[in-house]
């Protein structure tokens, strides 16, 4: 496996362009890109660039509006529903949390489902937008229905991630991103291209047994929920996913379960929809508005220090704080650049070729 570094300019100029290509303003492809190179700068690859042949496949679809009318469609003081328009969810999720923002300045906090959007990228990305404000941010999306619930044969749920970001003080901000599933499908498509095999506990075949291939999804197999089996706790996962579909789509209007129009390419999107689009949720609660945040921040930087000093089990390992990898990747990828595998780095200059512009 093969890597070709970088620069952050080079990346996001390029994703600026394919974006730009399909349509989107100049506002739109700026954000766009920043989401997905944002997500490579902390180490997240499998959905930074890695995902652009995706949103273009959808768009060629018509599946994505790359020139969305993105709106609120229903509100209260606190609370509101916003209607993607189709629009990449790139877009989408950063409006929705600026309302949530919004909201939450004059409220004390402020909570959006989203309806009729596309795949939004990291959650870390939007939850960190509130705590730029001194905020508790919170996003989860559902996603392409991939998992199958605990003791099921079906993929009814999306890995569905949820994200919970808090502002600290010294310290970088403690951030919580995860997939409810046993591993985010990214993941597979990274072990695919790298033709390495998958850990166990990731995926069952098509009659329900464990597999260690990364191609068994498109055999018929199924993620399993994070847990991976009962006894290791895969009801909880399920709980979990199970809360991120409702509040994203049962709340605002989107499909739901198996009804979840796909990002991955070999799935089709159901004939017989029940919402629109994918769905989101986003919320932003001031901190001041339970103790001072000063207070606050510095009691958390309290907490991440004894975290951080835990005793472990192993002398050489260290207890890691949530979020903690991820900013030490971004500080490193701003200066070193970022590394691609190669595989990917010729996906996007096929795509290049294909939309006629500059390749890496």
């Amino acid at each position: 496996m093969n890597f070709i570094t970088f620069t952050e300019t080079k990346l996001r100029d390029f994703t600026y362009s394919v974006f730009k290509k399909m349509g989107c303003s100049d506002a739109h492809a700026t954000l766009a890109a920043d989401v997905l190179i944002r997500s490579n700068l902390r180490g997240i690859d499998s959905h930074g660039v890695a995902r652009l042949s995706g949103y273009v496949r959808l768009w060629e679809k018509k599946t994505i509006n790359a020139t969305p009318n993105i709106k609120i469609v229903h509100e209260t003081p606190t609370t509101a529903t916003v209607d993607g328009d189709g629009g990449l969810g790139l877009v989408v999720a950063p409006f929705a949390m600026q309302v949530a923002m919004e909201k939450a300045e004059k409220y004390g906090s402020g909570w959006v489902a989203v309806k009729n959007s596309n795949h939004f990228g990291i959650a870390g990305y939007h939850a960190l937008m509130a705590v730029e404000k001194d905020m508790i941010g919170i996003s989860m999306t559902n996603a392409s229905p991939l998992v199958a619930p605990t003791y099921a044969n079906e993929r009814l749920l999306g890995t569905n991630p949820m994200c919970y970001a808090f502002p600290a003080g010294k310290y970088p901000a403690v951030i919580v991103d995860m997939a409810t599933a046993a591993a985010a499908n990214g993941k597979l498509e990274i072990a695919q291209r790298a033709n390495k095999a998958i850990p166990d506990g990731w995926v069952q075949d098509a009659n329900g047994q464990q597999s260690l291939d990364p191609n068994e999804l498109k055999n018929g197999g199924s993620l399993l929920p994070l847990g991976s089996d009962k006894d290791h706790g895969s009801h909880k996962g399920y709980g979990l996913s199970a809360t991120v579909d409702i509040l994203s789509a049962v709340l605002s209007g989107a499909n739901y379960g198996p009804w979840v129009p796909p990002f991955v390419a070999f799935l089709e999107p159901p004939t017989d929809p029940v919402g629109e689009g994918i769905g989101h949720f986003l919320g932003a609660m001031r901190v001041d508005g339970f103790r001072p945040a000063a207070d606050f921040k510095s009691h958390l930087d309290n907490w991440i220090a004894r975290f951080k000093n835990a005793k472990t089990v192993d002398p050489t390992k260290k207890v890691i704080v949530p979020g903690e990898p991820e900013h030490d990747f971004e500080q490193e990828r701003k200066l070193s650049g970022i590394p691609i595998i190669d595989v990917v780095v010729n996906d996007l200059n096929e795509l290049a070729a294909k939309l006629e512009i500059e390749g890496l």
